[in-house]
């Protein structure tokens, strides 16, 4: 039995080489594109999921409440972590970090005449109790204990030593801004694997970090809090109790606390009303539809060919039935030849993931690999099964439903729910490509929005740097080389989220005034080097030498109600501070976020080890040289690693830009695919009115009028497909440039422009064979029958 029908699928298929081939180049190619998506988007899922206590491990972090709504950040309290852990009996382990994104994390390490750029962690001594990160050497409840001791990576020890296992007690020299110091290493750890949000080589003790930023109570934040609570907690009750913490420690704060699992953070990004609200979660859901849309297409190609040419098979249904074979033995066959083609192609795809799985990971910025473990065994089984029953199972009713009185009458015509059922499916094919183009589209502008849009400042030609010692000397050499426009102290990063206060008070200030302001910190000729405007008053200078000064942006004068500000006197911490002017505002965060209250607060020189240098177009080169062996000499021993900020703020979107690209090459194959089903539909259907065709063509018919006769039926399935494409993708667009505070506005030649190019497509897909159609001698038609 199973042999008979193998042979007769083999000789179906041989028989219908045209629509053999379409089905498969067009199964093949949903599949290869859900295949590779389905890597990607396992990958996304397994970020920060390597921790053993995954479910118990959360970070703390802090709304804010102002004028301008909530605000949720990660920034907390010094005094955080300590708190929870004597106050709160469901938490095991409370730790206070600063992470690797600060400037006091990114140093170097010196053994001997090896001297490495390194980025670390300052944390307090149960950090490996909280994150389960592997000591291969080190008892994980002490090894931070001590003020001078470090652990280091797996990866620096080798760099280091060449040797893992006698890493243990040796001394290194850490340099990082105004912490340095001789240390012994007290234990090594795995290195952190690449499905790691965080990366860092080395993790010291936070009392260096404290020693040098004394805490001041609960108004001021920078630190991180992440804590691991104890079995069978009660997150609900658990995030009730700690919410209202900081209001009862000061009553002078409206800000609250929530907690997050740690390894949400990635996907679940983005806040609302404080609460996680998406993220990067929306990208896996967009292109997790788009694999399923491609392979619906693919299915519907299937089923409309394969119920189009039932015509040329139901002399075989009705011979079938005649001499008794039963209807379920009929669906078994068709349905085997569905499982057949579908094996075939899905043969096919993984010979077209393996070729494009290094170019596709290039393009995603990933490492991907096609490994056969179970699961994803199970997974292409499953993708398999459903698959071919869904693209078979219609067919398969279809042809096996057949009488054979109505075969032999010759009447084969179906009901009108299966004429409807082909005309919906083709409709639906190019509903989903037009939303797939416009919404390509669409990203596309806002992405080339957000790449050009004014920041407030300019990143164009600015260079950055560390060094370990900043000094009023190297800035004046700096700007002494030629090519070199102006360079400054500090650098204004876009996109991290920085530390700040609620702790600023003025005249005139409300008692429930909450008002919470970013801190940034730079030092003399920054503000200058990058172009920042100022709106009244001015920067700092060192004509007025003074650390006591503050200059705040509009947004913050604005929530703090100051007229003429310039000149007053605000506290901060307890330190008077006088405002000296006003800047214009400029955009430090993500075009995400909507501008923020900001206070702009003068380093001392020591306290900004980054250099931001301004160059003239065309001296690029030949500055960098310069900036090289002035750097050298200055600092020596140490690595010279720069970065361009325009370089760094596209970095910032490199997840849109990817999206677009991706997008942009899936909507392409999602058009391609429904393009193959209606090439093979508009052959058939012309292959069935040729006689039509014959007597129309005999009786004056022009070409003309035929192909527009052949064109109509399909050029109002598509049409309609547009339409419905482009109301759908209007909602779709409207609600994901609302997740940016800074958007494009949607424009209709964005949907002209799809529904057009769908429109074309489509026809000139149909035009082939309805011009070879309409060109052709009816002689050739009516000799046929």
């Amino acid at each position: 039995m199973i042999k008979h029908t193998l042979l007769l699928i083999l000789r179906n298929f041989k028989r219908f080489k045209g629509t053999f081939l379409i089905n498969l180049v067009g199964l093949s190619t949903g599949l290869a594109c859900a295949m590779l998506i389905y890597l990607w988007v396992n990958d996304e899922l397994s970020i920060d999921n390597f921790f053993e206590n995954p479910n118990r491990l959360f970070q703390v972090l802090q709304n804010t409440y102002d004028a301008n709504g909530i605000e949720t950040i990660e920034a907390t309290p010094e005094i955080l972590a300590k708190t929870l852990a004597d106050e709160m009996p469901e938490i095991e382990y409370a730790i206070t970090v600063i992470p690797p994104t600060f400037n006091v994390s990114k140093g170097t390490v010196t053994h001997n005449s090896k001297r490495l750029k390194s980025s670390g962690q300052y944390a307090t001594k149960d950090f490996f109790n909280v994150f389960s990160y592997r000591l291969l050497h080190g008892n994980r409840d002490n090894v931070l204990s001590d003020k001078n001791a470090v652990v280091i990576s797996q990866a620096l020890a080798l760099k280091l030593f060449d040797d893992v296992d006698h890493a243990v007690g040796k001394a290194i020299e850490w340099n990082a801004q105004d912490i340095s110091g001789v240390f012994h290493i007290s234990g090594v750890f795995e290195t952190v694997p690449p499905g790691a949000t965080t990366h860092f080589d080395i993790v010291l003790n936070y009392q260096l970090f404290q020693e040098k930023n004394p805490s001041e109570g609960w108004l001021n934040n920078g630190p991180r809090t992440y804590i691991l609570i104890k079995e069978n907690t009660s997150l609900k009750l658990l995030n009730d109790k700690i919410k209202g913490l900081i209001q009862a420690k000061n009553v002078n704060t409206q800000s609250t606390l929530l907690i997050q699992r740690y390894n949400d953070r990635y996907l679940y990004g983005k806040y609302e009303n404080g609460a996680p609200s998406g993220g990067r979660i929306e990208y896996v859901k967009l292109f997790a539809t788009i694999a399923i849309f491609i392979l619906v297409i693919a299915c519907i190609n299937f089923m409309n060919l394969s119920t189009a040419r039932a015509s040329r098979r139901i002399r075989e249904v009705g011979i079938k039935k005649t001499i008794g074979a039963k209807t379920s033995a009929l669906v078994f066959q068709y349905l085997g030849e569905s499982f057949f083609m579908v094996l075939v192609a899905m043969t096919i795809a993984i010979l077209i993931v393996d070729l494009m799985l290094v170019p596709f990971g290039t393009l995603t910025g990933k490492n991907l690999e096609l490994t056969f473990n179970t699961s994803t065994l199970v997974v292409l089984a499953v993708v398999t099964s459903v698959t071919a029953l869904l693209a078979g199972s219609y067919p398969a009713v279809y042809l096996s439903g057949f009488r054979p009185a109505e075969v032999l009458k010759g009447n084969t015509d179906r009901s009108a729910i299966h004429v409807w059922a082909r005309t919906g499916s083709v409709i639906f094919q190019f509903m989903i490509s037009v939303v797939l183009i416009v919404s390509v589209w669409v990203v596309y502008k806002q992405v080339e929005f957000v790449q050009r849009k004014n920041l407030g400042f300019e990143r164009d030609q600015v260079v950055y740097f560390n060094v370990e010692k900043m000094s009023e000397t190297f800035l004046s050499e700096i700007k002494g080389i030629h090519g070199v426009v102006n360079a400054g102290g500090g650098n204004v990063e876009t996109g991290r989220q920085l530390g700040g206060t609620n702790g600023i008070d003025w005249e005139g200030k409300s008692e429930d005034d909450n008002t919470f302001f970013n801190i940034l910190w730079l030092s003399y000729d920054l503000m200058e080097t990058v172009g920042m405007e100022m709106l009244s008053g001015h920067t700092f200078s060192r004509e007025f030498g003074s650390v006591d000064q503050i200059i705040f942006n509009e947004v913050a004068i604005q929530s703090m109600g100051l007229e003429d500000p310039v000149g007053k006197i605000i506290h901060i911490g307890g330190e008077k501070k006088q405002i000296i002017g006003v800047v214009k505002n400029f955009h430090y965060e993500s075009l995400y976020q909507p501008l923020k209250p900001c206070a702009l607060m003068l380093a001392p020189m020591e306290y900004a080890p980054r250099v931001s240098v301004k160059i003239e177009a065309g001296h690029e080169r030949s500055v960098l040289a310069n900036l090289k062996m002035l750097f050298d000499r200055h600092n020596p021993g140490q690595i010279f690693e720069f970065k361009f900020m325009d370089e760094d703020y596209e970095r910032l979107y490199a997840s849109e830009n990817r999206v677009a690209l991706l997008s942009r090459y899936f909507a392409g194959i999602a058009m391609l695919v429904s393009c193959l089903g209606l090439f093979g539909l508009a052959a058939f259907t012309i292959e069935r009115r040729t006689k039509e065709i014959g007597i129309r063509k005999v009786l004056g018919a022009s070409p003309f009028r035929i192909f527009r006769l052949l064109s109509a039926g399909f050029a109002k399935m598509v049409l309609t497909g547009i339409v419905a494409g482009l109301l759908i993708s209007s909602v779709v667009a409207h609600l994901w440039l609302e997740s940016f505070a800074y958007h494009i506005e949607l424009e209709p030649s964005y949907f002209l422009f799809a529904g057009v190019t769908a429109l074309l497509i489509a026809l000139l897909t149909v035009s082939y064979h309805a011009v070879k159609g309409a060109s052709v001698n009816p002689i050739e038609y009516l000799r046929n029958e």
